[in-house]
């Protein structure tokens, strides 16, 4: 989802408000400051009710403080006037409560059905009220608008932060593998031979089948379980590794050291053992190759690809241009005055600058498009299928998203942050170094010529 700066969506609510006489938003606005309290206990009457909602709300939670949340949010929604600060606040706090949603993970449908229940009641206070029809039709009007008006805004922004969040999520994933992925692989396999040592002094020992250790319980049981079933979720090999220890503990250990068993048939169960445990440590050795392929091209801060695939990427997108004649444009992006925000705001701050600002450029991005993190405060984007009209209205249009996006900083400060960038449109020539260093250079004027603008390479 593109994400629409608050100027503009301000400027969608006045055109909304400048639809209905004055009369009808003052009609809208007292009903709203006289049935508030009513319109927000049905409300959450509504949705304790619902199963799916009663896994976020309690009773005491909408006595102590949502309760008088929303009727606060009602009276600010329906008192909107046409003046463009009022209408900015109005648009941050929709994001606002969005955002909050995003983080503590309530589904966007959950929050539709709410705005349903909520404009059920309020049509239902408005049909009672002794005013002309055609009046009463365009209170009707504003009010559904109002609230859709709302909802959309906070999709926009519960969209927004969902993705970063998911950017974070995937972050942890791979940070509960270890930091260190060659010495985790590493440590991981000779837990499990430790294990199987374990069981195989244990046999020898003539230990009952129970008395043997499970490998779920073991040091690498518990860590996949916890760790690592986590970090590579949703894989193959994870349900493999999964079911090989359930198979395991649930059959191949309870044969173990039981009395009908004959010489034979205990040396085959332990080839059985030890197959099924070198199936486990294959699939393992997979998983972390396939994370060693995929960290080893993105960028650990901003998940965005690194240099490692660029040369790949330019010389298949230089080659389809000059099969199919067609153009593509590559964007040499970097965040002005980056030192001084390290160095008056902190490191961390920095950081969280560079990931809000690779999340607007992913976000305004087409699905064909790249978008790299080059190092430091530079990015780069290569637009493909583009002609040069087009990648300037893109250049043009994620700089100013840039510039009119408020960058949260630690301790909810926030900060404003503007980029140069430089773009070069590719020209044919079969070297794309050559494209590099023009983008980089018209960079370089654009930064030398007052920063916060886009240049275009010529020649």
């Amino acid at each position: 989802m593109t994400s629409i700066p608050p100027e503009q969506q301000a400027l969608e609510w006045q055109q909304l408000l400048e639809q209905f006489p004055a009369e009808v938003a003052a009609q809208v606005k007292e009903l709203a400051d006289i049935h508030r309290v009513t319109l927000a206990t049905y409300f959450y009457d509504q949705m304790l009710e619902d199963q799916e909602a009663n896994r976020f709300l309690s009773h005491d939670q909408v006595r102590t403080r949502l309760h008088g949340s929303l009727q606060q949010w009602i009276g600010q929604l329906f008192s909107a006037s046409a003046d463009r600060e009022r209408l900015l606040a109005l648009v941050a706090q929709q994001k606002q409560i969005g955002e909050i949603h995003a983080r503590i993970n309530i589904p966007v449908h959950v929050v539709l059905r709410g705005a349903r229940h909520l404009k059920h009641e309020f049509l239902a206070l408005l049909l009672r009220q002794e005013i002309a029809s055609q009046q009463k039709l365009q209170c009707t009007r504003l009010i559904v608008a109002t609230i859709d008006q709302s909802m959309e805004i906070m999709s926009r922004a519960y969209s927004d932060a969902h993705d970063r969040n998911s950017r974070s999520e995937e972050g942890y994933r791979l940070f509960s593998v270890a930091q260190n992925i060659g010495s985790e692989k590493e440590r991981q396999c000779s837990a499990i031979l430790n294990w199987e040592n374990e069981v195989m002094f244990a046999f020898a020992m003539g230990l009952s089948s129970v008395q043997l250790p499970r490998m779920v319980s073991s040091e690498f049981g518990l860590w996949f379980r916890h760790k690592g079933a986590y970090a590579f979720e949703g894989t193959t090999e994870t349900e493999q590794i999964l079911q090989g220890m359930e198979h395991i503990d649930e059959e191949l250990l309870p044969l173990f050291n039981q009395s009908d068993r004959s010489a034979e048939q205990r040396l085959q169960d332990l080839r059985n053992l030890r197959e099924q445990t070198k199936s486990i440590i294959y699939h393992l050795n997979n998983l972390f190759e396939q994370i060693n392929v995929l960290e080893s091209g993105r960028d650990a801060l901003t998940r965005m690809l690194n240099r490692k695939f660029l040369p790949v990427i330019l010389s298949k997108e230089v080659a389809y241009a000059l099969h199919t004649h067609r153009s593509f444009a590559v964007l040499a992006i970097d965040i002005d005055h980056f030192k001084s925000i390290n160095d008056s705001h902190g490191h961390e701050a920095g950081d969280l600058a560079l990931q809000q600002v690779a999340t607007l450029l992913s976000n305004n991005c087409r699905g064909g498009d790249y978008v790299f993190r080059m190092g430091g405060e530079e990015f780069l984007i290569l637009l493909v299928d583009i002609n040069e009209n087009g990648a300037l209205g893109v250049a043009e249009k994620l700089r100013q998203q840039i510039e009119q996006e408020r960058f949260q900083m630690p301790g909810d400060r926030m900060l404003k942050v503007t980029v140069s960038v430089g773009l070069a449109l590719h020209d044919g020539h079969p070297d794309y170094q050559r494209l590099l260093r023009r983008a980089d250079e018209a960079l370089y004027e654009a930064k030398h010529g007052g920063r916060n603008r886009v240049v275009v390479a010529r020649g």
